[in-house]
């Protein structure tokens, strides 16, 4: 390595333990059962158009009110959307509790607006909690016209494994508005195919080189498609291995699909 080049030092620590900094905000998490991760927490029940219009209405109420009445309101929105949210939603990505943060940033991907482009990449680029910079990486897929392609770029490049999953399927999306910005987000998911220590990184790194296919040039694609081929035969995860064949075989190109039953036929796949 040359004198006047140094080496890289990740930001952020790559360890799950280190993504709550606040030993408070456990305790909240803790005695309150409070949300954890919204995406994981939507209900899943069917509801009706004037359910979910009072719900909204009610949301839009809790907003304003106590922290606990804003930790409900955030909930309904990160379920439904509603325009009348945005503007009490902005300034919670601002909070002092990291939950709050958090969870603001979650009901700004459901509910997208350009005002709150710039502070959530401040988030990601600065927040110093793993947990809202996750939720970040998560809620830019749903502005793929904003300038977060680089962004999320360097996430995936250089933070904790959580982010990085995130950053890796949004960079999907912010790669699928066209040919200019599918190349750089399809090499940065290449290299992460082939290096990233964790592996439901590389399988979504797989994935979102099957969702970019068709925006690539033709060398980019074939590149693509080899190394997925690399991954489904020799990534030391199953679940890469199938992330990469799953990508393969939606491509719906004869040519991959006559390899793959080559390597079939030749006992190399089952």
């Amino acid at each position: 390595m040359p004198d006047d080049v140094q080496p890289y030092v990740l930001p952020f620590p790559d360890s799950s333990s280190d993504l709550v900094l606040d030993p408070e905000v456990l305790a909240l998490e803790l005695a309150q059962e409070l949300l954890g991760d919204p995406l994981d927490e939507l209900d899943t029940a069917e509801l009706t158009a004037l359910d979910v219009a009072a719900e909204c209405d009610a949301g839009i109420t809790w907003l304003s009110g106590s922290q606990e009445q804003r930790m409900q309101g955030l909930r309904i929105f990160c379920e439904h959307r509603d325009p009348r949210a945005v503007p009490l939603l902005l300034p919670l990505l601002a909070a002092s509790c990291p939950i709050l943060r958090m969870s603001a940033v979650y009901a700004l991907g459901r509910n997208p607006h350009p005002l709150a482009v710039e502070p959530l990449l401040a988030l990601l680029a600065g927040d110093d909690n793993g947990y809202v910079r996750k939720a970040v990486a998560w809620s830019l897929g749903n502005y793929p016209d904003a300038p977060v392609l680089n962004p999320l770029i360097r996430s995936l490049q250089l933070d904790v494994a959580a982010v990085r999953l995130w950053a890796a399927s949004s960079l999907a999306d912010a790669g699928g508005t066209g040919p200019a910005k599918a190349d750089p987000a399809a090499s940065q998911l290449l290299l992460s195919l082939r290096i990233d220590s964790e592996p439901a990184v590389r399988s979504n790194s797989a994935w979102g080189l099957g969702r970019l296919y068709t925006d690539l040039v033709e060398p980019r694609q074939q590149e693509a498609v080899e190394s997925l081929l690399h991954a489904m035969l020799h990534d030391a995860e199953p679940s890469v291995r199938d992330e990469a064949r799953l990508a393969l075989e939606q491509l719906e190109q004869p040519e991959v699909l006559e390899r793959l039953q080559t390597l079939v036929d030749e006992g190399l796949l089952q």
